[in-house]
């Protein structure tokens, strides 16, 4: 018998009819409501608990953070928990950020990152509930999914209630790429999922729990039974306050960008593209102002769209830094990108880059982290045989047929 999961979604009258059809324009950013937004749904669960929040620049209210906001309603928060990029989203990607208090509110902040990415039952033990609220981008590699998952983990072992604030996936439009192999499992990718799977983090987290994806402890303690109408006094376990007036067809804007390289949102489309460059000698645009727009290397032909990389707040440190690059400007506005990328990953600008660079023993990081974003040995080697991205991508499709099956169980908004 199938171990029913430890999941109360809390489903207002009409929030479903609520809901954009596929095909809908109905999509602006004015009409989505998040999680975060629907505060008369979640507010009475937090009356007279202490609360710990798992947030950085993202987790807006309106024009106020969620911290602020639950202060100024009466919540007692005794504790921020920040992820990579950290709590005010400004550190680089990969940057040691280290536990910190709040200069705004005084709270402690406890970073996730790094070699301590669950909290402890030290962390944890004067907390009532625990919140997430964190925009995703909707990529494998993009690491909040992962500190989703060690935050949901930690929630279940020491029995502490979990709201998850949901937010819209500005990738949540297509599913694609390769499923990653779990011999190359890590903080980069933790599950046998593609590079783009088109969830929300609500529902990445019901499929985490509903498959049975967590820790040894964490799947051990959930089974209990199901209410899919609870009240706030009910006791839950992981709850997801949905979104209204979104679907999978939503081309949701980011108000507020979610980390320092992901700086538009043409760069957040791009980005399951253009990411794999981090796993090659190639600059991928880090500090340019068009970061995953650029792309190129010194060494390419001259007659090539050129950039020079330097240093900044959102690159201290990177590839080709004062070097005349050559290769590629794929910027534009929203929709000419949105065209560009196509309801899929592009793997031909990776390919041409390739083909064109003079060094190809030396294209590929001597680290082979290229593995670790493809999820798997195979990318590197295809591209090394000269496979063209229509066999490349005809080797993904038993996986990709796998999880979108999986997938479709634990989706909470209409799909594309």
């Amino acid at each position: 018998m199938k171990r029913i999961v430890t999941v109360l979604l809390f489903l207002l009258a009409g929030s479903l009819s609520a809901v954009s059809q596929p095909g809908s324009t109905k999509s602006t950013q004015s009409e989505v409501i998040t999680g975060a937004e629907r505060m008369q749904v979640y507010l009475p669960m937090l009356k007279g608990k202490t609360v710990a929040v798992f947030a950085n620049q993202t987790s807006m209210v309106k024009n106020t953070h969620l911290v602020d906001t639950l202060i100024a309603s009466g919540i007692k928060v005794v504790k921020i928990f920040g992820p990579e990029h950290g709590f005010r989203g400004d550190a680089d990607a990969g940057e040691h950020v280290k536990d910190a208090k709040d200069k705004k509110t005084g709270l402690p902040v406890i970073s996730l990152y790094g070699n301590h990415k669950k909290p402890t039952p030290e962390d944890v033990k004067d907390v009532d509930v625990l919140i997430f609220d964190i925009q995703d981008v909707g990529v494998r590699f993009y690491t909040y999914i992962s500190s989703l998952q060690y935050y949901l983990e930690a929630a279940l072992e020491n029995h502490k209630p979990l709201l998850i604030l949901d937010r819209p996936n500005p990738n949540g439009f297509y599913v694609d790429g390769p499923v990653l192999d779990m011999n190359f499992k890590s903080f980069i990718g933790m599950q046998p999922i593609p590079v783009v799977y088109g969830m929300t983090i609500g529902e990445y987290a019901l499929m985490l729990t509903g498959e049975n994806l967590l820790s040894k402890e964490a799947n051990a303690i959930n089974a209990y039974n199901v209410t899919t109408n609870p009240t706030p006094d009910t006791p839950f376990h992981i709850q997801v306050i949905k979104c209204k007036n979104y679907d999978h067809n939503t081309k949701y804007i980011l108000p507020v960008m979610p980390s320092p390289n992901l700086k538009e949102m043409q760069s957040i489309y791009l980005y399951p593209s253009t990411c794999f460059f981090e796993g090659t000698v190639l600059s991928e645009g880090r500090g340019t102002d068009k970061p995953f727009q650029y792309f190129g290397h010194p060494t390419l032909p001259k007659n090539l769209f050129s950039f020079t990389p330097n240093p900044n707040a959102g690159a201290k440190n990177s590839k080709c830094f004062g070097q005349v690059c050559y290769g590629w400007n794929l910027s534009g506005t929203n929709e000419e990108v949105l065209k560009k990328v196509d309801g899929k990953i592009q793997l031909k600008y990776l390919l041409e880059a390739y083909r064109l660079f003079p060094g190809k023993d030396t294209f590929f990081l001597k680290n082979n982290f290229i593995n670790k974003l493809a999820g798997n040995d195979q990318l590197m080697q295809q591209i090394k045989a000269g496979k063209t991205e229509a066999e490349i991508k005809a080797s993904w499709q038993p996986g990709l047929n796998a999880f979108k099956a999986t997938r479709k169980k634990y989706l909470l908004y209409e799909d594309f």
